[in-house]
């Protein structure tokens, strides 16, 4: 009887190993395709991600005078966020190779400091490596004093390499409580109170 259940009992252990080998191999290659993804997106941009950082300096050299890209703004807030967020403009015309500004609104209405970041997005995603931002508050984590209201200015430019076939593009900001209390105030962005702001 042993010498029968040895077979099995062998061939069992076999299927064993090759399913514990299969089960971390299939892991080790989920955590390793993380890092290449990231990669791959931030050279497709696949995923509507920009720059975590500035551009380099925008030289207006070659505008595209023949040419005019709607770009759509869209503020949203993540975590129920009790704030007022928005753009100073919903859309704009513009002419790719020119810089352009434009301001974002943001009020805390928490009662309390918060901490926020933004992460900016662009749509459609493969355009997003040719959007271009020298200033942004997304750069950098912001502080708000309760009942603070700040415009917080973006300066871009949508590169002339952008395909023909992309004629609108879309930036979006979410805005994330980070929980964290200690960011240095931002400068150079004018805080506002809401009984005194202009568009």
């Amino acid at each position: 009887m042993s010498t029968q259940d040895d077979p099995r009992q062998q061939a069992t252990r076999r299927t064993l190993r090759r399913m514990l080998f299969v089960t971390v191999g299939m892991f080790g290659f989920g955590f390793a395709m993380v890092p290449f993804y990231n990669v791959f997106c931030d050279i497709t941009g696949l995923n509507g991600k920009t720059a975590d950082g500035p551009a380099q300096t925008l030289q207006e050299s070659r505008i595209d005078s023949d040419r005019t890209v709607t770009v759509e703004f869209i503020a949203n807030l993540n975590q129920a966020m009790p704030w007022e967020f928005r753009p100073e403009v919903n859309k704009m015309q513009v002419q790719p190779g020119k810089a352009y500004t434009v301001r974002f609104y943001a009020h805390n209405n928490s009662g309390r400091e918060v901490v926020a970041h933004a992460v900016p997005s662009v749509a459609p995603g493969l355009a997003a490596k040719h959007f271009h931002k020298t200033e942004c508050f997304c750069f950098t984590e912001q502080r708000f004093g309760a009942d603070e209201g700040r415009w917080m200015p973006v300066r871009f430019m949508v590169d002339p390499e952008l395909s023909d076939k992309h004629n609108e593009l879309t930036l979006s900001y979410t805005f994330f409580d980070t929980g964290a209390r200690t960011a240095a105030a931002p400068k150079g962005l004018e805080a506002v109170h809401p009984s005194t702001q202009t568009n």
